[in-house]
């Protein structure tokens, strides 16, 4: 009896357990159920909305296409406003004009479109308005303050001095500005600059050298054609058509406007000399330099000073050993009072300026007091001879001039501070 009651009750305990799970079930599938009842809901709501759609399809399309009109017609309205504050009227394009360009559109592909093209956003050469570009370029020479003096600074002080305005002449087949070369009117970089004048402004070339802008002196020869000189050789004159006298009456000229430069007007509008790590530089003398070398003047004769600092240098063999010594080796360029000669001193930056006298003397075979030792950038006369390179400012390299002494400037010489 034992076992039969036994066995029952673990029967009766596996039907409970069975019943618990079948509960849990049926509650998750009611839980889905509601779920998907949710869902369907929702599609239903849908389709019903998709339906109404479907009954009245143009009435979505129209509301679109009415507030498309609104905004376009705003736009309008705006343009127009601003039109009016600037005295101006849109005047549109003719009906025939747009049925073209509608044709142009439906023939041209679109790779082709998409593809920039250089030159389609410059002007073309029958596109050059010209008295537009005049009727500019006086507004253009009123902003950039023609006929205005401005304040020019000289060694001297100051004074009031116009600007002078950049020559622009115009030709049948181009244009020259400045004093050449001649610019036809094919190249791109000419029609961007007239395109510029047109819209009203600067050339964009000229915005690196007048940020502020410049005068143009415009000089209209448009009844003639510039013709570039013919090389060495060539065909001389004019050819002939076959069966015509003679050829078209057509003024040329070869010749580019604009006075000869001199070589002192050259010089004084290069820039003015700069220092650059102690030595003084300057495009002018360079340029002058260059200029009387190729003229046949005598250059000056560079002369190299032994000091003790050369014959070290010229004892080091390798050059990871030079470049170890390099950087306490200052390098000087002193030209002599007449310009003739320039000793180049190679010293250490702790030697002084009376140890610079005495290379010089043993170079020159001279006495150190008949003369002083200056730099013309800064303007400075070194007369302290217990100074060293490094205090001077003369590290790592620099240039100096060798002058006549003068008793009488003696006083207040004295080097100014580094």
């Amino acid at each position: 009896m034992q076992g039969t009651a036994h066995t029952d009750m673990e029967l009766v305990s596996s039907m409970m357990q069975k019943i618990t799970l079948l509960e849990e079930t049926i509650e998750k599938q009611a839980q889905e159920i509601q779920l998907k009842d949710k869902r369907i809901a929702e599609l239903e709501e849908e389709l019903k909305t998709l339906q109404k759609g479907e009954d009245a399809p143009g009435s979505s399309t129209a509301e679109e296409l009415e507030m498309r009109c609104l905004q376009l017609q705003t736009q309008v309205w705006e343009m127009e406003r601003f039109l009016n504050d600037y005295g101006l009227i849109w005047v549109g394009e003719r009906h025939e004009q747009l049925e073209d360009l509608e044709l142009l559109k439906d023939e041209e592909e679109l790779p082709a479109r998409s593809v920039w093209k250089p030159g389609d956003a410059v002007v073309a050469k029958h596109q050059i308005d010209f008295d537009l570009i005049l009727e500019n370029v006086k507004d253009l020479n009123v902003l950039a303050g023609e006929g205005i003096s401005q304040i020019e600074y000289t060694s001297g002080g100051a004074r009031l001095r116009q600007p002078d305005p950049l020559p622009l002449t115009l030709y049948q087949n181009g244009i020259v500005m400045f004093n050449g070369p001649f610019r036809p009117y094919e190249d791109p970089s000419t029609q961007q600059c007239l395109q510029d004048i047109m819209d009203g402004y600067f050339p964009s070339e000229l915005q690196n050298c007048y940020p502020d802008g410049i005068p143009l002196q415009v000089t209209d020869r448009r009844d003639e054609v510039f013709r570039e000189r013919d090389p060495p050789g060539s065909f001389p004159g004019h050819g002939q058509v076959v069966g015509r006298s003679k050829s078209s009456e057509v003024q040329e000229t070869t010749e580019i406007p604009g006075p000869r430069v001199s070589l002192e007007q050259f010089l004084n509008k290069l820039s003015k000399p700069s220092k650059h790590r102690g030595e003084a530089m300057g495009v002018r003398g360079s340029a002058q330099a260059a200029k009387q070398g190729a003229c046949g003047v005598r250059r000056s004769k560079e002369i190299l000073v032994e000091t003790p600092r050369l014959a070290a240098l010229e004892r080091v063999k390798t050059a990871e050993e030079a470049k170890a010594s390099a950087p306490d080796v200052c390098t000087l360029r002193v030209k002599s009072e007449s310009g003739e000669q320039t000793y180049i001193v190679k010293m250490l930056f702790t030697e002084t300026i009376g140890d610079l006298r005495q290379h010089l003397d043993r170079a020159r075979g001279g006495d150190s007091d008949s003369y002083e030792i200056i730099s013309t950038f800064p303007q400075r006369v070194y007369a302290d001879n217990s100074r060293s390179l490094q205090e001077c400012g003369l590290i790592p390299s620099a240039s100096l001039l060798l002058q006549r002494g003068d008793p009488s400037q003696k006083e207040g010489t004295e080097l100014q501070p580094a």
